[in-house]
């Protein structure tokens, strides 16, 4: 089992400086090549390398990195998201995709991710959702490389579960970066959320819980 891990982590290593080496080359492409460009991995989108650059981070980047990540967390829990009618939460016993188009489910169901240590897949399934609604170039362009600095790199501790060939889609893609860079990627982990997590949700004391708090009559005044 040992050595399975280490060649699936050499694997995984070589995936991501595939994906270095296709960052350099767009922005060569595209004229932004850094003057210090020998030093690659200072730049690479991926953050493949253990360089120094990568765990010290300026006061300025904690600054600007900050807003995304508040947007991409969103709503932690039940208690913060909006309050479901017994109906609605009846309804995500039905199917997982109900509970996907609710504010209400992906709060609870987030909630329940957290426990079983899974957050960062509705994190990334979220943050995914909010690139595709953008439209302007730089924007995506930057959204795009956090979105793979907090999930896709294998550095990340928020890094989701991915197979290689998706991986070498994304390689691919962010040759040239659009809001549907991640793609497969989001499919595949929803598909994961759904085989994995969200039986166990359904039958879970969380769940049972509150459909047991929202059936009880609300208290007199």
């Amino acid at each position: 089992m040992g050595s399975e891990r280490v060649e699936m982590r050499k694997r995984q290593m070589q995936v991501h400086e595939e994906a270095a080496a296709s960052v350099l080359q767009a922005r060569h492409r595209m004229g932004n090549t850094p003057t210090n460009a020998s030093n690659a991995c200072c730049f690479c989108w991926c953050c493949c390398c253990s360089c120094s650059c990568l765990t010290v981070r300026s006061e300025d980047e904690t600054i600007q990195r900050s807003p995304f990540e508040h947007r991409t967390e969103g709503t932690t829990n039940c208690e913060e998201s909006p309050k479901p009618t017994l109906d609605d939460a009846r309804s995500w016993s039905m199917s997982f995709e109900k509970v996907m188009k609710s504010a209400a489910g992906r709060g609870c169901f987030r909630q329940f991710l957290r426990t079983e240590f899974s957050e960062e897949n509705m994190m990334f399934w979220l943050a995914c959702e909010e690139l595709k609604k953008e439209t302007n170039k730089t924007v995506v362009e930057e959204k795009v490389r956090q979105i793979y600095e907090d999930f896709i790199s294998i550095l990340s501790p928020k890094e989701v579960s991915l197979d290689s060939r998706v991986r070498e889609v994304i390689n691919r893609n962010m040759l040239e970066p659009t809001s549907h860079t991640f793609e497969d990627a989001q499919q595949q982990i929803y598909t994961l959320m759904q085989r994995d997590s969200y039986p166990r949700y359904i039958n879970s004391t969380a769940y049972t819980d509150l459909l047991k708090s929202l059936e009880e009559p609300p208290p007199e005044p």
